[in-house]
């Protein structure tokens, strides 16, 4: 949501700016095709470069990108607080006690105790089909290790291909921007010899072509892209926090060593200290 204020706040600034300097609005009204011109051939790139797979993930994660993050400090003691529980209960009772949970994660009292979790489809898929193979046994730690890096390498790959695919139309746009300039000067040669003030209206709406493919490459598309980027790296952290657990868990070190180890994993500035974390699961660890 930042992302799209900020977008909004540098072009408010641009064309005030644009204004002030005395600047008129009424060549970007007849300079109108060039807007065709930018965003037919962005959408035209756009769609020819990643299909219509490509394309839907990228309007996905575009509307993913609006929502508030839900990798808080308060998300990551609710999984902190689960997966102590989880890994209490295999040490207690030991790893064939998990198989109901994990089956049916939507019905675990302790995975259900985590709607945030529930919600996020790659990490219940992810913490759910490693804690399977687990289960069944035979698949030594440094194996398991291996896995989980290979599962996560693919989710993070595929994660990165909408903010990839902006990038590349983002580096295309200028491009654009300079054909649209290029088709407005032929133009205006048809108007050499005539009147000096349409010469100058033609040469002023070809260099909005240039300058909506700047504009909108740097302005628009970038922070787009360096938004989306955050939430890629935001949900990675999520999924290495839960990979650390299960390695310290399938080890046999004590859950709170487990959570520990998943607790140093995340970013400082959501991270809960020990005493948050070791308070929380005082008050819901035994529920």
């Amino acid at each position: 949501m930042f992302a799209i204020i900020g977008i909004i706040f540098s072009l408010f600034c641009t064309f005030l700016g644009f204004y002030l300097h005395g600047g008129s609005f009424g060549v970007f009204i007849e300079a109108w095709t060039e807007f065709v011109v930018i965003i037919g051939a962005g959408i035209g790139i756009f769609v020819g470069s990643n299909g219509i797979g490509g394309t839907k993930l990228a309007i996905g994660a575009f509307i993913q990108m609006l929502k508030p993050t839900p990798y808080t400090k308060p998300a990551y003691l609710d999984l902190l607080v689960m997966l102590y529980k989880f890994f209490t209960l295999s040490r207690t009772e030991g790893v064939l006690a998990l198989e109901s949970h994990i089956e049916d994660p939507h019905k675990s009292p302790i995975l259900s105790s985590n709607p945030a979790f529930l919600h996020n489809h790659h990490a219940i898929d992810f913490f759910c089909d490693t804690m399977k193979v687990v289960v069944t046994g035979g698949v030594q730690p440094h194996d398991l290790a291996d896995m989980m890096e290979k599962d996560l390498d693919a989710a993070h790959a595929e994660e990165n291909l909408s903010p990839d695919a902006l990038q590349g139309i983002g580096d295309a746009l200028p491009a654009v921007g300079i054909v649209a300039c290029v088709l407005g000067v032929i133009i205006t040669m048809g108007h050499i010899g005539g009147e000096a003030s349409e010469i100058g209206k033609a040469i002023g709406s070809a260099l909005v072509g240039t300058l909506l493919g700047v504009m909108v490459a740097y302005l628009v598309v970038t922070p787009i892209v360096k938004a989306m980027q955050a939430q890629v790296r935001a949900a990675g952290q999520y999924m290495n926090c839960i990979r650390n657990a299960i390695e310290c868990g399938v080890r046999g070190d004590p859950p709170m060593t487990a959570v520990e180890m998943a607790r140093r994993n995340i970013e400082p500035g959501v991270r809960p200290s020990f005493s948050e974390m070791t308070t929380a699961i005082k008050e819901r660890g035994k529920k």
